[in-house]
């Protein structure tokens, strides 16, 4: 190896580390207030059925409508589809959301549910593919 690339190879990881350890060091400060003013709307059938803040503490809340029951988790920061009694069980799959923007939707029952922020802004990730 040459001088030039040795000196290449340097420039290209101080650049690097540049951009990723400052992202790395604040993650979770950044997170920490992002996630403080989430709340939460129930919808059913297209009209707001509750609004619920987003806390650590946990909450059990039923959404029960004409088509069925489904109950709602929050906890840690985040909701989740608790249980359904929907034949497809698909709402369940939607895990634990925390970040606003993001959706759990019942298609059997009507519900939809939808992190907002009382600020206005939404996640900046459109998609997680695992």
């Amino acid at each position: 190896m040459k001088r030039g690339d040795l000196i290449l190879i340097g420039v290209v990881i101080v650049a690097a580390l540049a951009f990723f350890v400052p992202k790395w060091l604040f993650q979770n400060q950044s997170e920490n207030m992002h996630n403080a003013n989430v709340y939460a709307e129930i919808s059913v059938d297209g009209k707001l059925f509750k609004k619920v803040k987003i806390t650590k503490e946990e909450q059990l809340i039923p959404v029960k409508t004409d088509h069925g029951l489904n109950v709602l988790k929050v906890h840690d920061g985040g909701i989740e589809m608790f249980d359904a009694d929907c034949p497809d069980k698909v709402c369940l799959s939607f895990g634990f959301v925390t970040r606003a923007g993001d959706t759990i939707v019942c298609l059997p029952h009507r519900v939809l549910v939808e992190l907002k922020s009382e600020s206005g802004e939404e996640s900046d990730l459109d998609a997680v593919v695992s």
